[in-house]
């Protein structure tokens, strides 16, 4: 048995079989678009995306990943303009930002991460192929569009990732904005002419000085650095249409994929993300950064725990309160490594079967179905504390056991819990409270646990000792 995924632009399950003979994956995710910080309906693609990389690697799979960096694109140009600053120095800003959350999100970093405003030749290029195929056209405002009649006219099909009814909707419009309307089939922009209000952001090409539209970008530098073809192809469910129709409609059009073939074989959408129950807006207070979240408390850990805790095509709802129970349910796991390394010591794992691994691999290779596999991973939790309890664990058993836990974790990214060594304020009450049980004064020593717990510690008395570790 191997990976299985929901396919888009099939509308099925398939099995993953790469393009390449091998275990070569070649696979692209529509990254940020860096006019601000990243709020926390992007990171849910983000964070989806880094689940998949991270499983076909544990799977055997050696996974060629590319996000892009788009920072040329009309929100972008429009807030240069509002602040006065030059290009690069605003959205240097937010990239930073965005590749700091990321790692917040312990999210491996792609093994590309380009940005458009260095791929522009490959996006005149591109176009240049289209014009030159007769799917795109130099308009009265001297900037270039894709047209749909002509495109469909080469007998291509327009509406592959989605159902369109083109008696319904308007076709034959012209954009010249990077996003239209959906129910519109609208020739979109490739190159945009230059305006006034573009001010310094523009650049030469055969059809005078303009921009690329955003649609062309992604196409540009997927097919630069992956190839004409390539394997997978991921994004929130909101891209679906128009932005990656767009994508394959002038990929393929250009003739540089090869008669047969298609510009990408799997296509993958993230549901989207509502925030208490609604749609995520500024006005209605539900809208949450990262840097939102941590500033609340929340630590980066149990920011990708929630944002994990569903299948990915489930519309999921994010909550403080769903925040507040990851946190619970990171600290039984931590709780329960803690006293599984206590016991292992430097023992070695024992050989033989890793039950909680495979059954963990067959819910993961069914379109990555991480909501059943966390139903896994805690009931096996829940079997290693009644272990425990029992003493019922041998050395090398609890070894196994943090392997298994740790194999896994390659694919969940959660990593290790940050060792915090407690103020000398809090070291100096459990100091009171040893001095308070040893002269047999239980009143103060429970007093001093309570005074504990209040500034946010408790104690667990060990065999060993007590140990203190966040509340």
């Amino acid at each position: 048995m191997g990976v299985k995924l929901f396919n888009t632009l099939s509308r099925s399950i398939e099995e993953f079989v790469p393009l390449e003979p091998g275990n070569r994956v070649r696979m692209y995710c529509c990254g940020p678009t860096v006019y601000d910080f990243g709020h926390i309906g992007n990171f849910r693609t983000f964070v989806f995306s880094d689940l998949v990389r991270r499983y076909l690697e544990f799977r055997g799979y050696d996974v060629v990943h590319v996000m892009n960096i788009t920072d040329v694109e009309d929100k972008i140009i429009k807030r240069v303009r509002e602040n006065k600053t030059t290009l690069r120095q605003y959205v240097s800003q937010f990239e930073t930002a965005f590749l700091e959350d990321l790692q917040t999100l312990q999210c491996r970093r792609p093994h590309h991460l380009p940005r458009a405003t260095e791929h522009i030749n490959e996006m005149i290029e591109l176009i240049g192929a289209l014009m030159k195929r007769g799917v795109a056209y130099q308009a009265p405002d001297r900037s270039i569009y894709f047209s749909i009649e002509k495109y469909r006219g080469c007998g291509c099909r327009y509406g592959q990732l989605v159902n369109l009814n083109f008696d319904a909707m308007r076709v034959g419009e012209r954009v010249a904005s990077d996003e239209y309307s959906k129910d519109s089939l609208a020739d979109f922009a490739l190159w945009k002419a230059r305006v006034p209000d573009d001010g310094d952001v523009f650049w030469p090409s055969p059809w005078g000085e303009g921009r690329p539209g955003w649609h062309i970008e992604c196409s540009a530098m997927s097919m630069k650095i992956l190839g004409n073809s390539f394997d997978l192809h991921l994004g929130g469910e909101d891209l679906a249409f128009p932005h990656h129709e767009d994508e394959i409609a002038q990929s393929e059009g250009s003739g540089l994929v090869k008669p047969g073939a298609r510009f990408v074989k799997y296509w993958m959408h993230g549901a989207h993300l509502l925030v208490e129950g609604k749609k995520m807006a500024k006005s209605l207070g539900n809208f949450f950064t990262v840097r939102d979240l941590i500033g609340k408390g929340f630590s980066g850990r149990e920011i990708r725990q929630v944002l994990l805790s569903s299948h990915y095509r489930e519309t999921f709802n994010f909550t403080l309160g769903g925040l507040d129970a990851a946190r619970v349910a990171i600290a039984r796991i931590d709780t329960c490594l803690a006293k599984l390394a206590e016991i292992a010591k430097a023992t070695a794992p024992e050989a033989g079967r890793q039950a909680l691994v495979e059954s963990f691999t067959l819910a993961m290779d069914e379109d990555f179905n991480v909501s059943k596999a966390w139903g896994l991973i805690f009931e096996w939790v829940s079997e290693m504390n009644r272990l425990l309890a029992a003493n019922q664990l041998s050395p090398a058993q609890a070894a196994s056991a943090l392997a298994e836990w740790q194999r896994i974790d390659e694919v969940l990214g959660l990593g290790q819990k940050a060792s915090e060594e407690a103020p000398a304020e809090i070291l100096a009450l459990l100091e009171q409270r040893q001095e308070a049980r040893k002269a047999k004064d239980f009143k103060r020593a429970d007093a001093v646990r309570e005074e504990l717990k209040a500034k946010g510690w408790l104690i667990e008395d060990t065999p060993k000792g007590p140990k203190l570790r966040r509340a």
